[in-house]
């Protein structure tokens, strides 16, 4: 069973920056993808950025790219999203994801297997 806990909720001020941090356990995490997904009240999840296995190749939805960065340590089966220049419309709860399988980069809820619990960022104007 894999387990994924996210860490680094927090409400910030309109410009600020977060770093949110997801902890990964139960497979071997250095052979799958990554995601960062949201869900604002009243929305659907979506997609914010995905990386690949080994880190050399990232995506990011369009509204979040220039500010978010998504990384990851292999070593320590985590995966950070740090975002930066935030907005009031990034308040979310943030899920980190991992993809169901190996090898590939994609950004649709449905390749992604297992989810963490989510955290909370709020952005105040």
């Amino acid at each position: 069973q894999v387990q994924l806990v996210e860490s680094g909720e927090g409400l910030v001020q309109a410009g600020g920056s977060l770093k949110l941090s997801c902890a990964a356990s139960g497979r071997p995490f250095v052979n799958y993808a990554m995601g960062w997904f949201r869900q604002a009240p009243g929305k659907e999840r979506e997609f914010v950025a995905t990386i690949s296995w080994n880190g050399k190749i990232t995506y990011y939805e369009d509204s979040v790219k220039g500010r978010f960065a998504i990384t990851r340590d292999n070593a320590k089966n985590t995966v950070y999203l740090q975002m930066n220049s935030l907005k009031p419309e990034d308040t979310a709860v943030y899920y980190c994801a991992a993809d169901r399988e190996r090898g590939r980069l994609c950004t649709a809820p449905n390749c992604f297997e297992y989810w963490g619990q989510g955290t909370q960022v709020t952005v105040s104007s």
